[in-house]
């Protein structure tokens, strides 16, 4: 079987495993940290919470898939995992880089309109 294949698989399922339990974790301390910034709104909390974790789904699961595309041929099992390595890793950067930037945006932007009103 193709080394390539292989590695989008593993890679694919690694990186699906990672994000899906990020969000989940996200969303789940993420009611909490947007119903605090917004009190008083619970509806509207959620629903920026979840459309906020359908974003990052999106987002990243997007990305994961269209990285695969620069994948070069990979003709060795050290070279498949090293690949698998590196765009994981690359992957899990990315997704700690979005968070930070996600609460930064929100909490200025909330505290802003609410500074506003």
């Amino acid at each position: 079987m193709n080394l390539n294949i292989i590695g989008y698989l593993v890679y694919l399922g690694i990186t699906t495993f990672i994000i899906l339990q990020v969000g989940k974790i996200c969303y789940k301390n993420g009611n909490i940290y947007v119903a605090d910034l917004i009190p008083h709104h619970a509806g509207i909390c959620q629903k920026i919470n979840q459309v906020l974790l359908l974003a990052y789904y999106l987002l990243n699961i997007g990305y994961c898939a269209m990285t695969l595309i620069s994948w070069r041929k990979i003709i060795s099992s050290t070279q498949l995992i090293e690949t698998i390595c590196i765009k994981t890793a690359i992957i899990v950067f990315i997704i700690s880089i979005l968070h930070y930037l996600n609460i930064l945006i929100i909490t200025k932007y909330v505290q802003k309109l609410i500074h506003n009103n």
